[in-house]
């Protein structure tokens, strides 16, 4: 599981827009976005480089949070 905040995520387009972004990369699995957080949660064992690099494309800048 990856989780990722997204401090640019603020309504449900963008939820929509980063679960389409990301459901094109393999093995990404669930793909959960928190709008309160501002944290997108992959479940699948997807790379953490891929992911950041398809929200960046999309607009959304990323960086990997430690495991809490």
């Amino acid at each position: 599981m990856t989780t990722l905040s997204v401090p640019d995520i603020s309504c449900g387009h963008c939820r929509a827009s980063i679960q389409t972004a990301l459901a094109a990369i393999p093995d990404t699995g669930r793909v959960d976005v928190d709008l309160t957080t501002r944290r997108v949660t992959v479940a699948g064992p997807a790379s953490s480089d891929a992911i950041i690099a398809a929200l960046a494309t999309i607009g959304f800048p990323a960086q990997v949070q430690p495991d809490l």
